[in-house]
């Protein structure tokens, strides 16, 4: 993706430079880590660094198998115009009789890890240590990049074009009744650009605050404004247009069309220029299970926001040239999460469903030498597998302790009391979950809490169980630990 001017692209260029120079020194490692809402971001990188830093068994990360990780430590926060992610405070939420899953990402935070390591192959067999730096950020953000190709009035149409979906139109009913009341060709009203700007906000909202819905719809910072509350740069909205229209001057459309272009140059930019095109590594969380509850409508809004969030990333293998100056990311993990709230026989099940909504856009990636490739997984896993008994049949179950409040079959939990739940099965054929005439894919699931994990026998606390965390980190960093 071009970063919109030769100035931009110069200093991606340094930064770029900059970074390789460090790394000629001491292998450096940058992955980043989003996903859409409730994708479970925040736990996934608290499980990753506990993990390794407290040397859990990871049988399918190579280096960890056959022993060749000597010691794995934090070191001091590498940019200091990045906020540290707070790792510590993650891990003692998650740890305790209190424990809890903890807050949302809302903003980017960074931290850097240590591994030291044996080299098995190459030259350069014997010690050595590899940087990784982690880049955590919203998922919203990510989606905000596909507005750097799009101009206002294109952008515009597609999202009135979306909330007149069906599955959309209660949710965007009150937006789209204040949307008939604008007039494009009107004048360039401040007050009416708020008003116009606050329903809308209020529509996203009320998009993301559904427990099954897939909120793909940007500008993302719109939710999370931080220092920018109250910017103009935050302060337009889609208008219904006619076919062709192009905003004009001294109108209303010609207002939300400079903010737009202000939202790009002020929020998307920087984003994209300063974090986004140094990263190596890329691996994205889906709450695919909530998707697959919202139907095959939201399905289809979800793949196409996985398709735009790709075709946002400078993909390809690198060359000499390619990594000092204009790095690209080499491989991108798509990962459906919560995968612990399915029995293991349904895991393979979800993988598929994973892939075959990212199918289209990884084929593209691949295409330019990138490594693309899903999985189905859980961080931190919160419950266990058992069997139930219905009637006569004995069906594969997990158990867990409901969240305070989640109600399961009428019953409603206290947070305390361990349930059984069969919690239903995925179809054979993935693309069966975009059939809207076949029955919809249910998972009877409520939301756990974390595991209650006790000291090992020497008193020391272990992280809690996962699945197939080890294999998404042999993804992402196992061929630098070779």
């Amino acid at each position: 993706m071009a970063s919109g001017s030769y100035l931009d692209e110069a200093r991606n260029a340094a930064l770029a430079f900059g970074d390789s120079l460090l790394g000629l020194a001491r292998p450096r490692l940058r992955i980043g880590v989003t996903g859409l809402s409730r994708s479970g971001k925040t736990v996934f990188t608290t499980a990753l660094i506990q993990n390794l830093i407290e040397g859990a068994k990871l049988p399918v990360l190579k280096a960890s198998a056959e022993g060749r990780i000597a010691r794995v430590r934090l070191v001091p926060q590498p940019d200091p115009e990045i906020p540290r992610f707070p790792y510590e405070a993650h891990r003692a939420a998650l740890s305790g009789p209190d424990r809890r899953w903890p807050e949302s990402t809302r903003r980017i935070s960074e931290l850097r890890i240590e591994i030291d390591y044996e080299r098995a192959e190459g030259w350069f067999k014997g010690p050595a240590t590899l940087t990784l730096d982690i880049v955590d950020y919203p998922g919203e953000w990510l989606l905000d990049l596909a507005l750097i190709g799009q101009d206002y009035a294109s952008w515009s149409t597609q999202a009135v074009a979306d909330a007149r979906k069906a599955h959309r139109l209660a949710i965007a009913a009150p937006w789209l009744d204040d949307l008939g009341q604008r007039d494009p060709a009107g004048p360039a009203d401040e007050l009416a650009a708020e008003a116009a700007s606050d329903v809308f906000k209020a529509y996203l909202a009320a998009l993301r605050a559904d427990p099954e819905a897939v909120a793909v719809t940007p500008p993302g910072r719109f939710l999370m404004p931080g220092d920018l509350e109250g910017s103009p740069a935050l302060t337009f909205a889609p208008l219904d247009l006619p076919p062709g229209t192009q905003p004009q001057a001294g109108t209303l459309a010609g207002l939300m069309a400079e903010r737009f272009e202000a939202y790009k140059r002020v929020v998307v930019g920087p984003f994209f220029r300063e974090h986004f095109a140094r990263l190596d590594r890329q691996i994205v969380l889906v709450d695919a299970l909530a998707a697959l509850d919202a139907g095959p409508a939201a399905l289809a809004d979800l793949e196409t926001a996985l398709g735009q969030a790709l075709s946002a990333f400078a993909v390809g293998r690198n060359s000499l040239l390619s990594s000092l100056f204009a790095p690209r990311i080499e491989k991108v993990l798509f990962a459906a999460t919560k995968a612990d709230h399915l029995h293991h026989t349904s895991h393979d099940r979800l993988a598929g469903v994973m892939s075959h909504l990212v199918a289209r856009a990884a084929a593209q990636a691949q295409g330019a030498g990138a490594k693309v490739e899903a999985m189905a997984f859980a961080a931190i896993r919160a419950t266990r597998e058992v069997r139930i008994r219905e009637g006569r049949e004995e069906l594969p179950a997990i158990a867990g302790v409901p969240e305070a409040g989640e109600v399961v079959d009428g019953e409603v939990f206290d947070g305390k009391t361990e349930a059984a739940i069969f919690p239903g099965d995925l179809p054979e054929r993935p693309e069966a979950i975009f059939d809207s005439s076949a029955p919809r894919w249910h998972v009877r699931a409520p939301r756990f809490r974390p595991p209650l994990v006790k000291p090992d026998a020497g008193g020391r606390l272990v992280p809690p169980p996962q699945i197939r965390l080890d294999r998404a980190l042999e993804f992402l960093i196992g061929d630098r630990l070779a």
